[in-house]
């Protein structure tokens, strides 16, 4: 399966549960609304084995392919989402990739 992982920080004048109601009421439903969206888990880093992460947020997007993905990311819904989005966050990093394994 396909996926679009995205790290970042939020920015310091968002504050984590205004960022999870963001979530739930906007991002959440935006990404999953879209046609190339298998499913959206977003994940708070709460630590770190060894270290410290450098990043706070983990969205991981299985996606039906990558060039489907790419299409809905070029969608007037998904830049709407991209011009609130980015203000709120930082240090973001995006990687895609497909899954090698599935347990």
């Amino acid at each position: 399966m396909a996926k679009e992982i995205i790290l970042y920080n939020l920015k310091e004048s968002v504050s984590e549960a205004e960022y999870q109601q963001y979530c739930e009421e906007k991002k959440g439903p935006l990404i999953k609304s879209l046609p190339s969206c298998i499913d959206f888990t977003l994940v708070r880093i709460t630590g770190a084995q060894k270290g410290e992460s450098p990043y706070a947020y983990v969205g991981i997007v299985d996606v039906t392919s990558i060039e489907d993905w790419k299409r809905d990311a070029a969608s007037e819904p998904f830049q709407n989402f991209l011009k609130e989005w980015i203000p709120k966050v930082k240090d973001f990093h995006i990687l895609m990739g497909t899954e090698v394994y599935r347990g």
